[in-house]
């Protein structure tokens, strides 16, 4: 006589989901065949990550840190966004891509001896003599897909792998600890608040300001994916522009070149047509896209490595600047290469915005728009011609598209320029259309332009060089690709 075989617990179960009966649940136990993953290598970055592990051990010594991947966040009731991990636990892990699994948490555990061992805690793969591989709709494989099983995961992190379930008997050894909280919402219950966790976070974050040659490899990956995602929406302009939500069609054709070459877009696109491109961050993405305006595509692809690029160009819908629109569009030009050259080594981050505001506050006062001169409005009590050009010109790049946030002020808005840091320089100027100020000509008319770079030893490499940004050649890119 058969054992008698109990109903599997339903896990992560909605109101309305019904456990299986027994005879089915003891059926799906059989009749599977081995589906190992064979040939599996690490991945490169493990080298990478172990060693930012390093820095990091060195920096905290004696004390358990704990980075979180994070949870999934809701969308709509019992629906969630699609997961992306916390950008600490994808520098310091290597985990990438779709292979990233909700509440993983990497441990760095001190030794005796000094210095840490790495545990990787994660949701390894619902096998087939598991229940759960079809009754977990978080994690099952047949509502998820496949993870790693543990293994698997050490193979291709190289860190030693534990399943998240356990975790607590690690945690239960009471030790002073340091969270990157807000991200797991167990370990911010588990793990008492330390007096450090804010210096914590901003080392994590610190510790990005410089690239290592993975990840400006990555970022010039993601770079060029925009590039060819901007050529896509350059094909399905005359689509746009015959359709009465255009903008929505630019959104589309550059969504999908992120989906095909990398794991997302990085941000949410901006598609901004007429005088939309005067709203700074314009994500409705509703609007026509119509003949004789331009277009100002804010948007960047990010790779499987989360390394995201931030590229903008402004295009005129029907291929040719206008005399206006090509006024407009030369004084954002050059005050983006007055940018440029301020980038270098021991220069102050600030210095790139001055460079490129004395630019446009000089053009703008030729143009008889200012009241004052244009050196006197440089000066920050009067800063009059912030009016058309009211954000900053950079900032800094990497798995997050406004990285290092938790940098401290002095090692960002007031720090030194050093090589390897990845930056953007994008000016903009923005004639609202209701700017008298203007001739009727200009207003409507907002225009950005924004490439990424890297600093080097004498100055910077524009990692973006390769897509059109001078208006003729703008001209010619969309005249190869729309005949």
């Amino acid at each position: 006589m058969n054992e008698k075989v109990e109903a599997p617990e339903v896990k992560n179960a909605r109101p309305y989901d019904v456990a299986p009966p027994e005879q089915f649940t003891e059926f799906m136990r059989t009749g599977w065949a081995p589906s190992d993953l064979e040939g599996l290598q690490p991945l490169e970055v493990v080298t990478y990550a172990f060693t930012r592990r390093q820095v990091l051990s060195e920096a905290f010594p004696n004390i358990r840190l704990v980075i979180p991947s994070g949870n999934h966040k809701t969308r709509s009731n019992d629906t969630e966004y699609v997961y992306r991990p916390h950008s600490a636990f994808a520098y310091y892990s290597g985990v990438q891509g779709a292979d990233a699994v909700a509440d993983s948490v990497l441990i760095l555990e001190p030794k005796a001896e000094g210095g840490h061992d790495a545990y990787l805690y994660l949701h390894p793969r619902s096998t087939r003599e598991t229940d759960a591989f079809y009754t977990d709709r978080k994690y099952g494989e047949l509502w998820v897909g496949r993870h790693f099983t543990l293994e698997e995961a050490a193979t291709v992190y190289q860190i030693e792998t534990r399943n998240v379930d356990n975790i607590e008997g690690l945690l239960r050894f009471s030790k002073e600890t340091l969270l990157i909280r807000g991200e797991d919402a167990l370990m911010d219950k588990l793990i008492s608040v330390h007096a450090r966790e804010a210096e914590f976070q901003t080392f994590t974050s610190e510790q990005r300001l410089i690239k290592d040659e993975y990840e400006v490899g990555q970022l010039q990956a993601a770079v060029d994916s925009t590039g060819r995602g901007f050529s896509d929406v350059i094909a399905a302009m005359p689509a746009a522009a015959d359709h009465h939500r255009g903008e929505r069609i630019v959104e589309g054709a550059f969504f999908g070149r992120a989906r095909l070459e990398g794991n997302d877009i990085g941000y949410t696109t901006i598609a901004a047509a007429g005088s939309h491109a005067c709203v700074l961050h314009w994500i409705r993405n509703d609007g026509a896209v119509r003949n004789g305006e331009l277009l100002l595509l804010d948007a960047g692809v990010e790779m499987d490595s989360y390394y995201t690029a931030d590229i903008t160009r402004t295009l005129p819908v029907n291929g040719k600047f206008t005399p206006a629109q090509r006024a407009l569009y030369m004084l954002v030009y050059e005050a983006q290469l007055a940018g440029f050259a301020a980038v270098k080594p021991g220069v102050k981050f600030l210095e790139i915005n001055r460079a490129a505001q004395r630019v446009l506050a000089q053009g703008l006062a030729d143009m008889g728009v200012l009241t004052v001169s244009a050196e006197e409005s440089m000066k920050p009590e009067v800063g009059l011609h912030r009016r058309w050009t009211l954000h900053g010109v950079s900032h800094h790049l990497g798995l997050d598209v406004h990285d290092c946030e938790h940098a401290r002020q002095d090692m960002y808005r007031d720090g030194v320029l050093q090589e390897g840091m990845v930056l953007t320089v994008e000016p903009g100027l923005y004639i609202q259309p209701d700017d008298e100020l203007f001739a009727p000509e200009y207003r409507g008319i907002g225009i950005r332009i924004e490439d990424d770079v890297i600093v080097t030893a004498d100055g910077c490499r524009n990692l973006s060089e390769d897509i059109p940004r001078h208006p003729d050649a703008i001209e010619a890119w969309m005249a190869s690709i729309l005949g």
